[in-house]
């Protein structure tokens, strides 16, 4: 058999075990299939540093980039086994063996893997095995040209059956019934809830400039889980443990029954760079924080929060930072509707001035009450720094960088944002030259961000235009350019522009 015949009849077996894995995933109701497993576990073995370049490259397609990375990844190996079949078989026996293990090993490392996707895992070596051994039967006895006939003739059938079954899989998908399922639950609910105008003055509407209230929609989002965790809110729970006074488990009727605020909060990741779009700002309703760990009793000596999501992610936050009376929150709408499953429907946490890796899990079911030197979150283990408090930004947000514009007066307008403490000015510098009071808009509270505005005569020519905020204990953002490792970006945003 040709090389190019051996590449593809590997390939064609991939394929077939990606969709048999699929399929009876489906079937057998899995939360996970075992793509989705191994995904998850290439993102968990990534450096931060590597981690971090890929975010800042590709953003929010992260997730299907991982995804696609593993299916294209599972179909190379493939070709490789095709090709070692006709002449290395034990090489391709053993190479199964091992993607066969790699992939067990993925769906035993999740928070609900189990025995049911060991056995999808095991399904899918099978059918690689098969389908080379289908391709390749009875060859020795044929003529080249009836050879090449009984190929093509079992690929096309091999090919039509991997798309029937992958199809049938995604029709017959547990997963997607689970989630058009807890949407309508989602739907159904009757929250004390309610959406809230944007305060009088807050939005500029300077033409260009975002909203001041950041749409579900158009919320950023940011997390390391392929396929979000479905959590009914029937089944929802928040265990509270560790160090002290007592134990306790809430229930989300258990919040309900509390009482929600609705505060609005402006967040954002790490991973903005300056002049960054990885931030939003929306009212957010939930329950505080802070009384709940009253409640439990802080033992002495704990300086810290581990909480854990429902697929095992894990942040870790600084009491303080949940003990001094900001509005951190249990939050379970977002502008006023019940969280978005995206964004950790039913329950996901809130803090104000702290980055998100920090503060903001998602899908949140245990809290555990400790110290820093007792453990390592997620993304504290791959480099990132320990308690992340917000920086002081200012961002440029029109004109965009390299835009032609007319001559005359327009307007110079962004956002500023510096979370718990607030923004007292935003000062804006065209060429270099003195620095310019912009004119800010109100804001509810410290916690959100600020609109700003500087009308400018511009002239014709080449010119750049740079910004920056003062918070409200008159601290300057700093010029010094960093990335946002360890723990968030620094330095004066700036565009140029063109005046004609």
């Amino acid at each position: 058999m040709t090389s190019r015949r051996s590449i593809l009849s590997g390939l064609l077996a991939a394929a077939a075990a990606i969709a048999a894995s699929e399929g009876l995933a489906a079937l057998l109701n899995l939360r996970e299939s075992p793509i989705l497993a191994v995904g998850q576990s290439v993102i968990k073995l990534t450096p931060g540093p590597l981690a971090e370049a890929i975010i800042g490259v590709v953003g929010h397609a992260d997730k299907p980039l991982a995804v696609t990375s593993v299916v294209v990844a599972i179909l190379l190996l493939g070709a490789l086994a095709g090709v070692w079949w006709t002449w290395r078989r034990s090489r391709s026996y053993a190479l199964v063996a091992v993607l066969v293990v790699l992939a067990s090993a993925a769906v035993l490392g999740r928070p609900h893997g189990g025995g049911r996707g060991v056995l999808a895992s095991v399904a899918a070596g099978v059918v690689v095995v098969g389908v080379l051994h289908l391709l390749h039967r009875d060859e020795a006895h044929l003529t080249v040209d009836e050879s090449r006939r009984t190929f093509l003739r079992t690929s096309a059938v091999i090919a039509v059956a991997a798309i029937i079954v992958g199809s049938a899989g995604e029709v017959l998908a547990s997963r997607h019934r689970r989630r058009q399922a807890l949407e309508r639950v989602r739907a159904a609910l009757t929250l004390p809830s309610r959406r809230v105008a944007v305060p009088a003055g807050a939005d500029l509407a300077v033409d260009g400039q975002g909203a001041w209230l950041t749409s579900n929609r158009d919320f950023y989002r940011i997390d390391t889980a392929l396929s979000p965790p479905l959590v009914d809110p029937q089944d929802w729970t928040l265990r509270i443990h560790g160090m002290v006074d007592k134990e306790l488990t809430l229930t989300y009727q258990d919040l309900i029954d509390r009482g929600l605020e609705h505060e609005w909060i402006t967040i954002c990741c790490v991973s903005n760079p300056v002049g960054g779009n990885l931030i939003g700002n929306t009212v957010w309703g939930g329950v505080p924080m802070k009384g709940i760990l009253d409640e439990v009793g802080i033992k002495p000596g704990a300086d810290a929060l581990l909480s854990k999501s429902d697929d095992g992610w894990t942040c870790g936050t600084p009491l303080a930072a949940l003990t001094d009376g900001r509005n951190a929150l249990l939050a379970l709408t977002m502008n006023g509707e019940p969280l978005p499953i995206a964004h950790g429907f039913p329950v996901r946490q809130v803090v104000p001035g702290l980055y998100g890796y920090v503060s903001a899990t998602k899908w949140v079911v245990d809290w555990e009450v400790t110290r820093f030197a007792d453990f390592e979150a997620y993304w504290t283990q791959r480099g990132w720094g320990e308690q992340g408090p917000v920086k002081t930004e200012a961002r440029i947000d029109v004109p965009g960088s390299g835009d032609t514009i007319d001559a005359g007066r327009t307007a110079v307008a962004g956002v500023a944002w510096a979370q718990h403490v607030g923004i007292d000015g935003v000062e804006v510098r065209i060429d270099d030259g003195e620095w310019q009071k912009a004119t800010l808009g109100t804001v509810p509270n410290v916690d959100t961000w600020v609109q700003w505005r500087l009308d400018w005569t511009a002239t014709p020519g080449d010119h750049s235009i740079e910004a920056r905020a003062t918070n409200a204990k008159g601290e300057t953002q700093t010029d010094e350019q960093a990335g946002v490792l360890p723990d968030g970006a620094t330095g004066y945003p700036g565009i140029t522009v063109k005046v004609t």
